[in-house]
């Protein structure tokens, strides 16, 4: 338990990261905040509700407590891009809209950003390191699952409606193109979600980062389009509600993905991969 994550150890090789799903935010940034910006638009919502099911599955899961407005733990430290084109940053300034996030002159401070790189990235990244080392070390290999959501219709960031299920492997370099195949073979199994693999999202610093398929360490990312389980803003009020109907839909598929990974992880390093 942190005071910015909480860590859940499971059994099996399996680690599902939640980087985006934390909704605190510091004394500053929350008086910084526009009251626009107020609502954190660009959570990852519900998303620890929506995987609730992982205990079952024997994976351990990190969630973080913050808010990406604090802090994007999906971005390097050093804040190099990762997409060319319209995106946002370490630190956002603006939403993905590309609104400005908070009022005149109350942007957070450098001393702010270094308390929030100590405090809250790091310390993400040292326990998401360390569970991953933990799982390799006792099961030979680890995978990690690295869960996000986005709106539907961002025309900033992309065209038209996203798929619903974005599956990015940053072009097969995070994990074995064995386990791509797997994953993409899943989602061609159904026809009620849309998907793609290494569309819009390849994968961010997380999947980027911890991926490296040759010392056994598979990472995917998933972007799911939140209409699949919440309500968006062209739907019915309370935007950003969870849809229980529709979860009850998705959820199904995703329990299957994350079971044909730990499948896939058997099978091969039980044949001496």
């Amino acid at each position: 338990m942190s005071d910015s994550y909480q860590l859940t150890q499971g059994d099996t090789p399996l680690l599902i990261s939640m980087p985006h799903a934390g909704i605190a935010l510091t004394p500053e940034v929350e008086a910084g905040l526009n009251k626009a910006a107020l609502s954190l638009a660009d959570t990852d919502w519900h998303i620890p509700l929506l995987y609730d099911f992982a205990a079952e599955l024997g994976a351990s899961r990190i969630e973080a407590r913050y808010s990406r407005y604090v802090i994007d733990l999906n971005r390097p430290e050093n804040d190099t891009p990762l997409y060319a084109g319209a995106t946002t940053g370490l630190f956002p300034s603006t939403d993905f809209d590309g609104n400005l996030l908070f009022e005149e002159s109350q942007v957070p401070s450098k001393a702010q950003r270094d308390w929030a790189k100590e405090h809250v990235w790091r310390p993400y990244h040292n326990a998401l390191a360390g569970e991953l080392a933990r799982l390799k070390a006792r099961f030979g290999y680890a995978l990690l699952f690295d869960a996000h959501s986005i709106r539907s219709k961002i025309p900033r960031l992309f065209d038209d409606q996203l798929p619903d299920i974005n599956l990015g492997t940053f072009e097969e370099q995070s994990c074995d193109p064995e386990l791509s195949r797997t994953l993409q073979a899943v989602c061609a199994a159904q026809s009620r979600f849309t998907h793609v693999v290494n569309g819009r999202f390849k994968g961010g610093h997380i999947t980027r980062g911890y991926g490296d398929p040759d010392n056994h360490i598979h990472a995917v990312q998933l972007e799911l389009s939140q209409r699949t389980y919440m309500n968006e803003p062209d739907d019915e009020q309370p935007i950003f509600a969870y849809r229980e109907d529709r979860a009850a839909e998705v959820r199904p598929l995703l329990r299957e993905l994350l079971e044909a990974m730990q499948r896939w992880g058997e099978v091969s390093y039980s044949q001496g991969k």
